[in-house]
């Protein structure tokens, strides 16, 4: 007996390779059209105990406003913030603690360094030389770099504030790093928006230093 509908195998084998060919291409462009969920980016704040908020209660620095400030912002809600600051530091810890924090994913650094150094009347061209070693470890590890510079009072002498002052400004010039020019601008030296050591920022100061620097953040992110 005949069959009603004679298969031709050639034909048959060579539809089946055509099909499958199809159905991988279906594969492929699906494969291509999965959405990438990127990383949230993150940013390090490098600093001393002017940031790490040293004699105010947690949630009160200028750091942890920022942080807060930035959960109502669509542009930045998703942003890690990591405050690396450490009390009484130097910018000589500066390359020390960037390398260790890079052992994680990080985008920006926010440096905020050298009021010890200043403070303590330390030889500036060392402090410009930390400050450089750390600026050119981030660039090399692709972090973009932000740095907050830092005013000394009159007592410290003209010849050295001005060197001071000149150090920020020329590693901004030589490495094209944003700059914020002073952190404690329209703190630094008011006697009611200071501690009692009329170094550290009060609560009101905080809210002022952050009031003063979120534009700076928020723009540079």
């Amino acid at each position: 007996m005949k069959d009603l509908f004679p298969i031709d195998w050639k034909q048959f084998a060579f539809l089946l390779s055509l099909s499958c060919l199809v159905l991988s291409g279906f594969a492929k462009n699906a494969e291509k059209k999965t959405p990438v969920i990127s990383e949230a980016k993150s940013i390090l704040f490098l600093g001393d105990s002017l940031t790490a908020g040293y004699g105010v209660a947690d949630g009160d620095s200028f750091v942890d406003l920022f942080k807060e400030k930035i959960k109502s912002n669509e542009k930045l809600k998703h942003l890690k913030v990591i405050n690396g600051a450490v009390s009484g530091s130097t910018t000589a810890s500066c390359s020390q603690r960037l390398k260790w924090q890079l052992k994680s994913k990080l985008n920006v650094v926010f440096i905020a360094l050298g009021a010890n150094d200043g403070l303590r009347g330390l030889p500036v061209k060392e402090s410009k030389k930390n400050l450089e070693d750390c600026i050119k470890m981030a660039k090399k590890s692709k972090v973009e770099v932000l740095m907050a510079g830092m005013l000394l009072p009159k007592n410290y002498g003209e010849k050295y504030r001005k060197e001071f002052s000149q150090m920020y400004s020329e590693l901004v010039k030589k490495y094209k790093v944003k700059f914020y020019p002073f952190l404690l601008k329209d703190v630094g030296g008011v006697s009611n928006l200071n501690q009692a050591d009329g170094i550290h920022p009060n609560e009101k100061g905080h809210k002022i230093i952050f009031k003063n620097i979120y534009p700076f953040l928020e723009g540079s992110l």
